[in-house]
């Protein structure tokens, strides 16, 4: 069976925020980076800081991201300075993970002194609110997503994400080395695959960033695939939407012969179709693989062979059944015929 390894990525602290943060959004500090690594962001969800500055504090979500933009702003400089550091002080510094101020506004000076005293990390970008929203948010998304690795191998086989797994020696990469080389398709990850659940029922593989692009070969050892067969043999990350579990060939295993029952397996929450390949001298594996993701495409188009032949199996009983019916109805009638000339 696969080895996995799951993480636990509920959080993520503010410098680690800051470091995967985009180029375009520019982060920098104005105040509490000292604190960055202490302070945890839990949501990917930003708030915006205008009702609790008013006084509504209570509406302050711990864990998310709180926005400051020009509206804010304004807000703050039009009050006196006794009343604008009493907003300020009222806003409970401890129930906030970080605050955003946007289009390189410099919120009030009582405003930075407060987050540097109380170390509340308090960044500036360039972007408008609206934008920077919406990369802040697919931002944290990405960092906060379940994720876990796997062991196997991800391939891109006419398009689908296919993820390879089966214990150690099975053969994995040697039938993705045969599926690149020989037959066109194209390598995520091998060895370790990062899983993160990117939706309620989506999983985006990809691979380690010092594994990417590379193999393993036993007798081999290490090789770049781009190297070896150029950038159309390397993928970025991609979907899984199958997994193929290669399994050593034994009797007790439990092979699907007609193809009716629909297996699955279970990934971060969300069910994947899984397919059961024995493994043996003689069997090509990437020929296997490659009918076996056919086969899932058609499924996927409402073309199932299996279900097309116990479909057509049932309709030959049935003629058969019905012409043994007429046949029997035939010779009663005849029978009777007989007996009524007799009489």
């Amino acid at each position: 069976m696969s080895q996995t390894q799951t993480r636990d990525h509920g959080a993520v602290s503010v410098s680690e925020f800051r470091a995967q943060a985009p180029a375009r959004l520019q982060l920098r500090f104005l105040a509490g980076e000292c604190d960055a690594p202490r302070r945890q962001l839990t949501s990917a969800r930003i708030q915006k800081l205008g009702l609790a500055l008013a006084g509504f504090k209570h509406y302050i979500h711990p864990g998310r991201l709180q926005l400051v933009g020009q509206s804010e702003v304004q807000y703050l400089n039009q009050l006196a300075t006794d009343a604008r550091r009493e907003a300020i002080r009222n806003l409970d510094f401890a129930r906030i993970a970080c605050v955003l101020v946007t289009k390189n506004l410099v919120p009030p000076a009582e405003f930075i002194e407060e987050a540097d005293e109380c170390g509340l990390p308090l960044l500036q970008t360039p972007l408008v609110s609206s934008e920077a929203i919406t990369v802040v948010t697919e931002t944290l998304q990405h960092a906060l997503a379940p994720r876990e690795t796997r062991h196997g191998v991800l391939m891109d086989v006419y398009g689908l994400g296919v993820l390879l797994e089966g214990c150690s020696g099975i053969g994995k990469s040697e039938c993705a080395l045969d599926l690149i080389a020989q037959r066109g398709h194209r390598l995520v990850a091998d060895d370790a695959v990062e899983v993160r659940r990117i939706a309620h029922d989506a999983l985006l593989g990809s691979a380690p960033e010092l594994l990417r692009e590379h193999m393993e070969i036993r007798g081999l050892g290490i090789i770049n695939v781009r190297d070896l067969f150029g950038v159309s043999a390397v993928s970025s990350p991609k979907t899984i939407e199958l997994v193929i579990q290669l399994e050593a060939w034994s009797e007790t295993l439990d092979v699907e012969r007609l193809g009716i029952d629909k297996r699955q397996v279970e990934i971060l929450g969300v069910e994947v179709p899984r397919v059961l390949l024995p493994v043996s001298p003689g069997r090509n594996l990437s020929t296997l693989v490659e009918t076996a993701v056919r086969v899932h495409l058609l499924r996927a188009h409402g073309v199932d062979a299996a279900i097309n032949f116990v479909r057509r199996h049932g309709e030959l009983l049935r003629a058969k059944e019905e012409i043994k019916e007429s046949s029997v109805d035939e010779l009663t009638a005849a029978q009777n015929a007989n007996q009524v000339s007799e009489a």
